[in-house]
């Protein structure tokens, strides 16, 4: 077997799965501490290199496209300290940095382990239940619904819909961008009747802003990744729409065309009456002032 152990964590392969362990330093992401370990299967592995340097040099590994519900909720986008599949290394250590890639490598060849996209998660994701306090409010998960429960400094008309509940089939994907520090972030939960939605986070009912501590906030990609674990992977979707394709001619796609679009622009007025008359009550209920509700009401227009 062969091993490294660093501050960062440890990562250990045994032929057949590389197990990465965060490590216990206070240096360490809470995020990378709160995931915990992660046993990568050898056909999950698209790729792993170590890249030296002066004082400290980097192992990343490079996971096959879809291989892994992480890295499809987040979109490569978590900080460099919080991914897992970068580990910093001394440069004393380096030549077992070395090693281990090159075990992993021949395992690879030997296995022939393909680059192409997988059609299906390799690693399952964080446990449920899940729940994750953030500085929009509360998210939970527990295998088929997400409830979110707002805190007191959300938005008014957030608060005043009240707790937020959707069941896993209404869900369509799940959008996540971190609070950098710099910039607000988002957690973003898209259903069919809201998938034409472009209500900012701080106004959207199916949404939290990320806007307070960057730690805490980078959280929520757990909630984000156990939903996307659960949901149709993305090769399922592209097969289904590759085959429907298949099975109508041009003319019928021509004229089914017309169909769907007058059907879809159906379904897009009725999502649009329904987020008015929501707004609408609000106004009449003493909830939004006259002045939020004309700016919220501009707000849902433009995203129609």
């Amino acid at each position: 077997m062969a091993e490294i152990i660093q501050r960062d964590g440890t990562w250990a392969f045994d032929g057949t799965t590389v197990r990465i362990t965060p490590g216990l330093h206070r240096s360490v992401p809470l995020f990378r501490q709160t995931y915990g370990e992660i046993a990568v299967p050898l056909e999950a592995v698209a790729g792993i290199a170590y890249e030296p340097e002066r004082r400290r040099g980097r192992l990343r590994m490079r996971l096959r496209e879809g291989a892994d519900p992480l890295l499809q909720a987040t979109g490569g986008r978590l900080p460099d300290p919080a991914d897992p599949y970068r580990l910093t290394v001394d440069a004393d250590r380096a030549g077992v940095a070395e090693y281990l890639a090159e075990e992993i490598r021949h395992a690879l060849l030997l296995d022939q382990i393909p680059h192409e996209p997988t059609e299906a998660y390799l690693l399952p994701g964080p446990p449920v239940p899940v729940s994750v306090r953030s500085s929009d409010g509360t998210v939970s998960f527990d295998g088929t619904q997400v409830r979110v429960d707002w805190a007191d400094t959300s938005d008014r008309v957030k608060r005043a819909t009240g707790p937020r509940v959707i069941g896993i089939g209404d869900l369509v994907r799940v959008e996540w961008l971190p609070n950098s520090g710099h910039e607000d972030g988002f957690l973003r939960f898209v259903t069919r009747e809201t998938v034409f939605s472009k209500l900012p986070a701080e106004k959207d009912p199916y949404a939290l802003d990320l806007w307070g501590n960057v730690s805490r906030d980078l959280l929520t990609a757990l909630v984000a990744t156990a939903v996307t674990a659960r949901l149709p992977h993305p090769s399922a979707r592209t097969h289904t729409e590759h085959e429907h394709e298949q099975e109508h001619g041009d003319a019928d796609r021509h004229a089914d065309g017309h169909a769907d679009g007058h059907a879809d622009a159906g379904d897009h007025h009725d999502v649009l009456l329904r987020r008015l008359r929501e707004l609408g009550e609000l106004h009449r209920d003493g909830v939004l002032t006259d002045e939020e509700f004309a700016r919220t009401k501009a707000v849902v227009l433009r995203g129609f």
